[in-house]
């Protein structure tokens, strides 16, 4: 009996450590921000956030990009959204994109606080990145923000510091566009759940 609740016991552990998500703190001068990434339901695009952030590829980046009800007009579907990285006027991403793993296959829908790449077409994510205020299921699969319908790549989980992220949207801008991005100090990995 001993022998085998010791088994088991070994193999529930190995399990547990196999399920762990990572945390990841990005810190800006307003307060950090913690975020757990979902790297069992979306391994893709959670690796390629954990391969800019371990290879100090995020250095120099900020949030450049609000989106409120207030600063789309033009927009029929209207979402709410912080929007940060290295930014779009980058030459040439240090690495290639990745393949869009769609909200339909992870799970991970696009809730208050969730964290997703961004994109021109499917596939073409690779630095950029947002954070929900408030639901967008117009960002899932079969949302209409997107014409194409495939919706964005949803990674991850803000679990502390969504008033950092509400005061970086109340920002003043241009046409979404901060007139001074905000700075990120550092985003750096924490520890496995």
């Amino acid at each position: 009996m001993k022998k085998t609740l010791l088994l088991f016991s070994i193999l529930f552990s190995g399990l547990t450590i196999f399920c762990q998500n990572t945390q990841v703190e990005i810190k800006t001068e307003f307060g950090n921000i913690i975020v757990e990434l979902y790297s069992d339901k979306a391994p893709v695009t959670c690796s390629n956030f954990i391969k800019y952030i371990e290879n100090e590829k995020f250095k120099g980046a900020n949030f450049y990009r609000v989106v409120r009800m207030d600063n789309q007009p033009n927009n029929e579907i209207k979402i709410e959204v912080i929007q940060g990285g290295l930014g779009f006027d980058v030459e040439e991403s240090p690495y290639p994109p990745i393949i869009h793993e769609i909200t339909k296959e992870t799970g991970i829908l696009h809730k208050n606080g969730t964290i997703s790449m961004a994109r021109s077409k499917p596939g073409t994510a690779s630095s950029e990145f947002f954070i929900c205020i408030g639901d967008q299921p117009e960002l899932d699969y079969g949302g209409k923000r997107n014409p194409d319908g495939q919706g964005f790549a949803a990674f991850g989980q803000v679990t502390q510091g969504m008033e950092v992220v509400k005061i970086i949207q109340k920002k003043d801008d241009k046409d979404q566009m901060l007139l001074k991005p905000i700075n990120i100090d550092s985003i750096k990995i924490l520890e496995s759940l």
